[in-house]
């Protein structure tokens, strides 16, 4: 998503996405159960939405093309540049995808002391600075690759990506349905 991009900017973007993706994730332990009562979201709602812009993610990715997210053909033709992949698809729903914001509400509707709060917390903060370091060392890995292995890389995690986004909208669908699920 960055190919093309100067070294500079490259780290810049790692550093916005982790950040951004440990914010949204504190935010959603924080108050993200009552915006989803106030506004009667369901779980469900959540992975059948978030694995619908997650698959469109991945079927780039499988067909190698640039990410539709990062620029449209009007703003390409415009020479308009669109809004940084930092915050989508990035951080989200990369980094904090439905998966990860569930996980968050669901253990954060469980803690039932300030000890296992903090321990959110501090785990959506390691998770964070992985992701930063992992992001940031991702030039290493581009040549230690080389270009034909990054194609090849790019078309098996989009798959998985796919895969991914799909198991989540047959999650929500039986959350949502449970009678197709036999219950």
């Amino acid at each position: 998503m960055t190919i093309g991009d100067a070294p500079g900017k490259r780290r810049s973007v790692a550093f916005r996405a982790a950040l951004v993706s440990g914010a949204i994730l504190a935010g959603c332990a924080a108050v993200g159960a009552f915006l989803f009562k106030f506004y009667g979201i369901t779980i469900p709602a959540l992975k059948i939405a978030g694995g619908v812009l997650l698959f469109f993610v991945g079927f780039d990715m499988i067909h190698a093309r640039q990410s539709r997210s990062k620029q449209t053909e009007e703003e390409q033709s415009e020479g308009v540049a669109k809004s940084d992949v930092a915050v989508f698809p990035l951080a989200i729903p990369l980094l904090s995808g439905p998966g990860a914001i569930v996980s968050v509400f669901m253990l954060a509707d469980k803690a039932n002391t300030w000890e296992r709060h903090a321990a959110i917390y501090i785990a959506i903060a390691l998770v964070s600075l992985i992701s930063w370091i992992a992001l940031r060392e991702a030039p290493r890995i581009v040549n230690l690759l080389g270009q034909i292995g990054m194609n090849v890389m790019s078309r098996l995690m989009g798959v998985m990506l796919a895969a991914i986004a799909v198991q989540f909208i047959i999650d929500g669908i039986r959350e949502a349905l449970p009678a197709l699920a036999g219950r």
